[in-house]
């Protein structure tokens, strides 16, 4: 899906740099994808989500570590993952039919 290709270049080459010391990689993931021009929204199962006119939202969890990870992990939520030996943030986009 060509929406993961945008939020993948997001937090690949984001506004700011993600410092942990400084603020969340929830935080910093939200502001990322509000400066790409995303509506970002609260969301009951999931750490927030992005709106989309006409089409369901998309589900994100962040974790800060990759070992952190979930072995089974849902296919309706997208992840963004914080690798500190590399200080990058990757997208684990949901499975898409």
């Amino acid at each position: 899906m060509q929406i993961f290709k945008v939020i993948e270049e997001a937090i690949a080459k984001p506004p700011i740099p993600h410092e942990p010391y400084k603020q969340s990689l929830k935080a910093w993931a939200m502001y990322c994808l509000r400066d790409k021009g995303f509506i970002v929204v609260y969301a009951q199962n999931a750490d927030f989500a992005i709106e989309r006119k006409r089409e369901e939202k998309l589900y994100f969890k962040v974790s800060n570590s990759p070992d952190d990870l979930p072995d089974d992990l849902d296919d309706s939520i997208s992840w963004i993952v914080w690798d500190n030996a590399t200080k990058n943030a990757s997208l684990i986009p949901q499975k898409v039919d």
